[in-house]
């Protein structure tokens, strides 16, 4: 994937602030990033990326991978799932649930098709030194992770790009103005009925 190495180099250089953890600093979490991205490269089928707004303190934080958690591999079969676990590396302390992604991952547990997730800003953005909580991207960072998410979308070319939430769809509108981005509901606080109507339009779109 050479087309992608300026992309990881960046990542792994971003420096930690005092609001803003970068996951990839970890070398283990790079090479989980870079195995599932590889992974869902290769696969088959319409391709399709799932714009959130960035990771959370339980989830992509501490593997490296958008959408996902250490407990996600045990807690969801799928073979994708099943073929990239033999591959990443999971501290210890990376072995915790996260909801959401969880809830995305059971809606495909039944799908053959996997879409690839990113985020507007991929680094956990926190309140001030109070890394375990979560706080959405500012506009100078939706504007920093722009580069990222514009080097997959033309690396990956995807078929269809849905942002997850109105937050998560603000931000890829925002960085990808010529683009459609389909909004699909956030599955959180409530929401997980119109998340799956969202999903499956995309999903099992009208003939």
């Amino acid at each position: 994937m050479k087309m992608l190495d300026d992309f990881y180099r960046k990542l792994e250089r971003q420096k930690n602030t005092l609001t803003v953890f970068n996951p990839y600093r970890n070398p283990h979490n790079l090479e989980n990033l870079k195995c599932y991205i590889e992974q869902v490269f290769s696969a088959s089928g319409p391709r399709i990326m799932l714009v959130g707004e960035a990771p959370g303190y339980k989830g992509g934080r501490l593997t490296g991978v958008p959408f996902s958690s250490g407990k996600l591999y045990s807690e969801v079969e799928h073979p994708f799932l099943d073929s990239l676990r033999t591959k990443l590396i999971l501290d210890p302390d990376t072995l915790t649930s996260e909801n959401t992604a969880s809830v995305v991952w059971r809606y495909l547990q039944n799908k053959q098709q996997v879409p690839l997730f990113w985020n507007a800003f991929p680094f956990h953005p926190h309140p001030s030194r109070v890394q375990k909580k979560n706080r959405g991207p500012n506009r100078a960072e939706i504007k920093e992770g722009a580069y990222y998410l514009q080097v997959l979308v033309e690396a990956y070319k995807p078929d269809v790009i849905a942002g997850l939430g109105r937050a998560g769809t603000a931000c890829a509108q925002s960085v990808l103005p010529d683009e459609d981005i389909q909004y699909i509901r956030h599955p959180s606080y409530g929401g997980k009925a119109d998340f799956i109507t969202g999903m499956d339009k995309i999903f099992m779109p009208s003939r």
